[in-house]
């Protein structure tokens, strides 16, 4: 019915175990196989052309448990994401994304089994091996004071050289990236140059001093500057505000975000006091308690993303298997010293 081809029903069977029997009919309440069909998808609904049905869908779980997929032999990327954009016609509860920030291929099932049972399906059907790992945390980087550099760019070699002077000031500010102002006087830099300055700067934030993460929440303005009638270019003038972000930041008290989500946990009375230990112990904050249906409490918090990877383990072993979870990004905050510490060495160790 979802896209109205005909089917060709050849045979039909029952299946005991091993074993397929064929059967002259499949009735109601019965579970029957059909082999070969052509352009049916999980969730499809067979009928008549005649007599039109749809039957009601399967509400699926979401997704609950993330691991980053890695082919193990080099240059296999694509036919890990063919492998998975197969399996996930076949079940709905598995979802990957490729993340554009951490650069990572991430697939989410319901647990650990479910993603076992995915890797020995890309090598057993698709001959892909895989391993997993946890996936990297999108952390951002800003800056908590003021700094006022100069970014001096002079190139002379046989010919014209280049020569871009620029004085910046760099400050706090609640953008989600990079806000430029320009308070230039008396013409020492021309206006033709102003675009370059910037080019230099939205380059500059997509990797911060501290970890390489991208920087938000910088006000940039450009104040004083120099330059040559002759030797001064658009290449000169991006690379000396290049030269300026590269020595303002670390002098404007840089600081590492990290990425914090909206927990909502449904769990049986009883393990309420487990829930609410586990999210202080993640150094997650508690928001509030509701009741939900049928004995159950619905448990609402924050919690840094970067502890959350295995939180669904722990959720099925607390209440087995009872409870349920949903967990959304919110917003970004300071990360307490010791982590930021933690992903800075990480950061230097990958290099």
């Amino acid at each position: 019915m979802r896209t109205g081809n005909q089917e060709r029903i050849s045979k039909v069977l029952t299946v005991r175990g091993k074993k397929q029997e064929d059967a002259s009919a499949v009735t109601a309440g019965d579970i029957g196989a059909i082999p070969k069909l052509t352009s049916a998808n999980t969730g499809d609904t067979l009928c008549s052309p005649t007599r039109k049905v749809i039957l009601e869908g399967i509400d699926y779980p979401a997704p609950s448990f993330s691991m980053a997929v890695y082919p193990k032999k080099k240059g296999e990327e694509d036919k890990v994401a063919q492998g998975l954009a197969r399996l996930v016609e076949e079940d709905p509860t598995i979802k990957y994304v490729s993340d554009p920030e951490t650069k990572e291929l991430v697939v989410s099932g319901l647990g650990e089994q479910h993603l076992d049972v995915v890797v020995s399906k890309l090598k057993a059907k698709f001959n892909v091996d895989v391993e997993l790992k946890q996936p990297k945390v999108a952390y951002r980087e800003t800056i908590r004071g003021k700094s006022d550099v100069e970014g001096k760019h002079k190139k002379q070699s046989g010919g014209s050289g280049q020569y871009g002077d620029v004085w910046i000031k760099f400050e706090p500010c609640d953008s989600e990236g990079l806000e430029f102002e320009i308070a230039v006087v008396g013409g020492s830099v021309p206006k033709q140059f102003f675009p370059a300055v910037e080019k230099g700067l939205r380059d500059s934030i997509k990797a911060g001093p501290l970890a390489g993460y991208p920087v938000v929440g910088v006000k940039a303005t450009l104040y004083d500057g120099k330059y040559h009638p002759v030797d001064s270019n658009e290449m000169a003038f991006k690379t000396a505000a290049q030269l300026a972000f590269k020595a303002g930041i670390p002098q404007a008290k840089p600081a590492l975000l990290e990425p914090v989500g909206t927990l909502k946990a449904t769990v049986p009375d009883a393990n309420m006091g487990d829930i609410m230990g586990e999210v202080n112990k993640r150094r997650g904050r508690v928001l509030g308690m509701n009741a939900g249906e049928g004995g159950m409490q619905i448990v609402e918090a924050e919690v840094p993303m970067a502890e959350m990877a295995d939180f669904s383990i722990f959720m099925r072993q607390c209440t087995q298997g009872r409870g349920t979870f949903s967990f959304e990004f919110e917003r970004y905050e300071d990360a307490p010293a010791q982590v930021a510490q933690k992903v800075i060495e990480a950061a230097k160790a990958d290099e």
